[in-house]
C-alpha cells in the first residue's frame, strides 16, 4: 500500500468547556481533525497515533479503515482542558494535564509514503532527530504549534523555536496561525512572516486566520476567506485546513485549487463541532454554494 501522507502525532482526551460553563469530553488532537479532512480530500492517508494503549477506543474514533491507524504506545496519553470565554471560540484558555511520551523514528512504520506530517500539541512531541530522519524517506510538513507551545506546570506558554534556522529547511510545508507566525518572525503583518519564514528555509508556508488562509511558496501569495456561517466547531480550525490542504496538493492539485477546498472544508466544519463530517462532495458542494 502506497499513502499520500502519513498524519503523526498525539491524540488527546479533552475536556471542553464553553463560555455558558457547559462542559463536553471529546477526542482531540492535531492529528485527530487533520486525518478526517485528509480523508475528506480523498487522499489514500495513514495515521501513527501516540496514545496509551489502553486508550484503544481513540483509534476508533479515527474515520479510516483499521489498518491505516497505527498505535504509538506512550505512558500516557494527553489530556487537554480548553475553557473558551466567548461563543466564537477566539478567546479559550488551554491547559495541558497530561502529556504523551516524545515520538522517536524507530517508532514510525516501515510504509511507502510521499509526505510525513508532524501533527503536533506540545514543545516535547518531536524531537529534532525525527525530523531529520523522515527528510530521508520523502517530502516532510509540520504544524508549528507542537514546536512552540510548551506545557509548564500545565499552563500552555508559546516561546519562539530556537532551532527555527537549523530545522525550517527540513520543512516542504509548514502550518502556522498569525499569533505563531509573529512570535517566529516578529512581524504582525503575515505576508511578511510568510516571506521570512520560506527565506530561512520552509519551502510553502500556510498561515491561518480566522478570517483568510494565505499561502506564500517563494513566487505568489495566495489567499482564500474563510466563509463559515457559525464557529461551533471553532476547534480544529488550522488542522482541518491543512490536512485537507496537504491531501489535495499530494494528490497533484495546483496551490489555488488546493487553498480554495481546504479553505471550503474548514469553514464547512466550524458549523459544527467535531471533526469534518462531510465528504469531497460535500466540500465541492459548499465551493460551489459559497465560493462561486
Amino acid at each position: 500500500m502506497k499513502y499520500d501522507l502519513m498524519l503523526i502525532g498525539p491524540a488527546t482526551r479533552d475536556v471542553n468547556i464553553d463560555y455558558t460553563g457547559k462542559s463536553v469530553d471529546e477526542i482531540g488532537g492535531a492529528v485527530f481533525f487533520c486525518a478526517a479532512a485528509a480523508k475528506a480530500a480523498n487522499a489514500k492517508v495513514c495515521v501513527s497515533v501516540k496514545i496509551h494503549p489502553e486508550d484503544s477506543d481513540i483509534l476508533d474514533a479515527f474515520t479510516l479503515p483499521r489498518e491505516d491507524v497505527f498505535l504509538l504506545p506512550s505512558a500516557h496519553t494527553t489530556l487537554m482542558r480548553n475553557t473558551y470565554f466567548t461563543a466564537d471560540r477566539e478567546r479559550r484558555k488551554a491547559e495541558c494535564l497530561q502529556q504523551s511520551d516524545a515520538i522517536t523514528p524507530a517508532q514510525i512504520p516501515a510504509v511507502d509514503c510521499g509526505l510525513y506530517h508532524l501533527a503536533g500539541l506540545l514543545y516535547g512531541d518531536f524531537p529534532n532527530e525525527l525530523i531529520v530522519s523522515l527528510s530521508q524517506r520523502g517530502k516532510v510538513s509540520a504544524d508549528i504549534q507542537g514546536f512552540l507551545r510548551h506545557n509548564e506546570d500545565g499552563t500552555m506558554n508559546f516561546h519562539d523555536w530556537k532551532d527555527k534556522l537549523e530545522y525550517l529547511p527540513y520543512f516542504d510545508f509548514l502550518k502556522t496561525d498569525a499569533a505563531e507566525a509573529e512570535i517566529l518572525t516578529g512581524t504582525d503583518d503575515r505576508r511578511a512572516a510568510a516571506k521570512m519564514l520560506y527565506d530561512w528555509g520552509a519551502k510553502e508556508i500556510l498561515i491561518s486566520h480566522n478570517s483568510e488562509m494565505l499561502v506564500y511558496d517563494g513566487n505568489d501569495y495566495y489567499t482564500c476567506p474563510v466563509k463559515a456561517r457559525n464557529l461551533s466547531g471553532r476547534t480544529g480550525r488550522g488542522d482541518t485546513t491543512f490536512g485537507a490542504y496537504l491531501a489535495k496538493r499530494m494528490t497533484g492539485a495546483p496551490i489555488d485549487q488546493a487553498l480554495l477546498f481546504a479553505t471550503a472544508a474548514v469553514s464547512l466544519k466550524m458549523e459544527s463541532p467535531g471533526p469534518l463530517r462531510g465528504t469531497e462532495a460535500d466540500v465541492n458542494q459548499y465551493i460551489e454554494e459559497f465560493y462561486r
